[in-house]
């Protein structure tokens, strides 16, 4: 009896197997003539059998499920995601690259890829956040190694306001170590006088060599680390899990105690718990730790303005634009916060009655009005000197003129701002 049910489960296997290599051949037949949807069927009733099959069965099975699942690109998002698991599959039981599927399945995955970030650059012009970022996740999927596909996934989770998703992307982008340093290569446009990033060195290059551009700089980008803690932070503060926040920083900072944007990061989630005591204190480390950082100085002048500590912002930005002159946005903001002080003025002198004490107070109020406006001045001029194109400077020194009777500066200022309206 025991000789005739090992025979009798011998044909058992050799008819399953059968099963799996008719259905297979039918999916293949399907997929020539471009009939998806009857592979796919052919393909599922495949499936339940494959778990007993050989090696090379089962790679030639999700190679062609990955086919029928792909459908030349015109498969679902849901259907592709399964197609890339089932192409990885192959590679997983054949070795990458390798074997009788291996390089076509690099063909159709490099296919798939350039699909994708094609996709999903596309929905990014669009600010189809959300397809953006599935686009770039699937595109890391298809190519683990290239991590900043992930990293832009995550990115573009954020802008689309998913916090969820951009959590799960940047904790395991934390998890991988992920730093995202690289180089950024600038030039000076001729035309607009403003600094311009280009994707490749090569780009940059011609640009400069066609004399549309001046000044090429190649500048090595900073890790991301920082960021990605922090983002990671503030979207369990944005969930409402602080202490959460607090321990992803923490475990960043004990990992990292040197590294300065954590410092900054870490002040700026105890700033939005409004820690303000543990916010000074982590600003006071950061200025010791590179005291001669203009950007790092800029960043705390932000970050104290945000915070309401005007006279730190003012220090801050001072500091930058004494170590770096050339330091544009420090100048406008220095601008901005300078004539933050307005407001206050402005609606105290209209609260004012006509008494001879109103027209008394109203006279102190607006000498004080125009001495904000003359502080503002330099800051806006030389904002515009570097930004010519700087609509919003512009137009913010034409009525400051209008209002400190610079007749002149005004027609002059009121005439640049028309002709960048007009060119936009």
């Amino acid at each position: 009896m025991k000789k005739q049910f090992i025979v009798a489960l011998a044909l058992l296997v050799s008819t399953f197997s059968f099963a799996q290599k008719s259905e297979l051949k039918t999916a293949e037949k399907a997929i020539k003539s471009g009939n998806f949807a009857d592979a796919k069927s052919a393909i599922n009733a495949a499936e339940p059998l494959i778990a007993n099959a050989d090696d090379k069965l089962k790679a030639k099975f999700y190679y062609v499920k990955g086919q029928a699942l792909y459908a030349n690109g015109t498969g679902s998002s849901t259907d592709i995601d399964e197609a890339i698991k089932s192409f990885n599959m192959v590679q997983e039981i054949e070795g990458s690259g390798k074997g009788k599927y291996g390089s076509s399945v690099e063909e159709l995955k490099s296919q798939m890829l350039n699909s994708s970030l094609t996709k999903a650059n596309a929905a990014l012009q669009s600010k189809d956040y959300a397809l953006s970022s599935a686009g770039f996740n699937r595109a890391y999927r298809m190519s683990p190694k290239d991590t900043l596909y992930l990293y832009y996934a995550a990115s573009t989770a954020v802008t689309g306001q998913d916090y969820n998703t951009s959590l799960k992307y940047y904790e395991e982008l934390r998890d991988l170590g992920f730093k995202g340093i690289g180089t950024e290569y600038t030039a000076v446009n001729k035309e607009t006088g403003e600094t311009e990033t280009f994707d490749s060195k090569s780009l940059r290059d011609i640009s400069v060599r066609a004399g549309t551009h001046t000044a090429p700089k190649d500048k090595k980008t900073e890790s991301k680390s920082a960021e990605i803690v922090k983002n990671i932070a503030l979207i369990h503060l944005n969930n409402g899990d602080d202490e959460k926040a607090l321990e992803a920083m923490k475990v960043a900072r004990d990992q990292n105690p040197d590294d300065l944007g954590l410092l900054i990061s870490e002040a700026n989630v105890q700033l939005k718990m409004g820690n303000k005591d543990r916010f000074k204190e982590l600003m006071k480390e950061a200025t010791s730790k590179d005291p001669n950082n203009a950007e790092l100085q800029y960043n705390l002048g932000v970050i104290a303005a945000e915070a309401g500590e005007r006279e730190s912002a003012k220090k801050y930005y001072e500091r930058a634009i004494e170590l770096d002159p050339s330091y544009t946005d420090a100048y406008n903001n220095m601008a901005v916060l300078i004539l933050s002080n307005e407001s206050a003025i402005v609606e105290e002198m209209n609260s004012l009655g006509t008494s001879s004490a109103d027209n008394k107070r109203y006279d102190e109020l607006r000498a004080e009005r125009t001495s904000i406006y003359e502080q503002a001045i330099p800051y806006l001029e030389t904002t515009l000197k570097m930004k010519p194109k700087d609509i919003q400077a512009a137009q913010t020194l034409m009525n400051i003129y209008s209002a400190t009777a610079q007749t002149e500066k005004f027609k002059a200022m009121k005439a640049k701002v028309e002709e960048l309206q007009a060119g936009n």
